[in-house]
């Protein structure tokens, strides 16, 4: 079966991959960003749940496969260079960061250096 036409149009770079951010559909909140090869994308649109590729793994992986916490892509969207995709996601569970969190960008520059302003909602160790 070949890839559909659609993927052509992304533009993936010198590894094969291109940057997912996932965006929470209803408060817009920005939960994460990960990144996707050929496969993951084309398997997000068949399936309708975030998968994405694992850099350190070298392999794909389904969002929330390990912690249940899985996100339902509702759109996709490439922005106008065509290098960066961004999924419109139902965050089942409210936590989409592996440290228990309920996004990724838990932390903020404050005048010392970095601050962590946002709980651990779930202990980690499930993968997400």
């Amino acid at each position: 079966m070949s890839a559909p036409a659609w993927l052509d149009e992304v533009a993936f770079d010198e590894r094969g991959l291109v940057p997912v951010i996932a965006q929470e559909r209803g408060s817009g909140a920005v939960l994460m960003l990960a990144w996707a090869d050929r496969g993951a994308l084309q398997a997000t649109v068949e399936d309708g749940y975030a998968t994405y590729w694992s850099r350190s793994r070298r392999a794909r992986w389904r969002k929330g496969e390990q912690s249940g916490h899985v996100q339902r892509v509702r759109e996709v969207r490439l922005d106008c260079d065509g290098d960066a995709v961004l999924y419109l996601v139902d965050q089942e569970g409210g936590i989409a960061c592996h440290t228990g969190r309920a996004h990724c960008f838990f932390r903020r520059l404050g005048a010392g250096g970095w601050e962590t302003d946002l709980p651990v909602l779930e202990a980690p160790g499930g993968g997400a």
